[in-house]
């Protein structure tokens, strides 16, 4: 029970891609799954008590759906109640398909040449990603965390700021830098 699409604008909404983009998504993403499942197959083959076809039928049927409920998961971040609901399943569910099905988006990404870099190991290997780009926009969340209990470890991990929230400071206690 995925969301019924009508157009091209509602697809770019509800997934952030076209649904030309999906298509060509969609036919990459079924050959890294079955190339998955294939592998998996031949690993528990000896322990394997039924065919591979064998068994319940999940409720992410197709390969269209398979990728609807992670670009749909990707795009609004729901919770997994909110997920299981949507795509007609329990929240177990929603969360038990999406960590099976996230490592195969990925590396369909990567068989796309189409996954972003996110880590580099030094200031000369960025540099090299971003050479032939003239703006870097960088955006971050901060979130706040369980504070250590050893001093050594609270100084270590410390932000410099002084307070959680200072909009709730009156303005004549707050302190000002240059």
């Amino acid at each position: 029970m995925s969301p019924q699409i009508r157009d091209d604008r509602q697809m770019r909404a509800v997934t952030g891609l076209s649904q030309e983009k999906i298509a060509q998504l969609e036919s990459v993403f079924a050959q890294v799954y079955h190339q998955q499942q294939q592998t998996a197959y031949q690993t528990a083959k000896a322990k394997r008590k039924r065919r591979p076809v064998g068994g319940r039928k999940g409720v992410l049927a197709t390969m269209g759906e398979k990728l609807m409920f992670l670009l749909y998961y990707l795009k609004v971040y729901p919770t997994f109640d909110v997920l299981g609901a949507q795509f007609g399943m329990a929240r177990s569910k929603a969360c038990e398909n999406l960590h099976k099905l996230m490592p195969i988006l990925q590396k369909t990404l990567i068989e796309l040449e189409v996954l972003p870099d996110r880590q580099w190991t030094s200031i000369e290997d960025f540099r090299a990603t971003v050479s032939d780009v003239d703006r870097i926009l960088i955006d971050v969340t901060e979130r706040a965390y369980r504070r250590e209990t050893s001093d050594a470890a609270q100084r270590e991990k410390y932000s410099g700021k002084k307070r959680d929230i200072p909009s709730k400071i009156p303005l004549s206690q707050r302190q000002v830098r240059s």
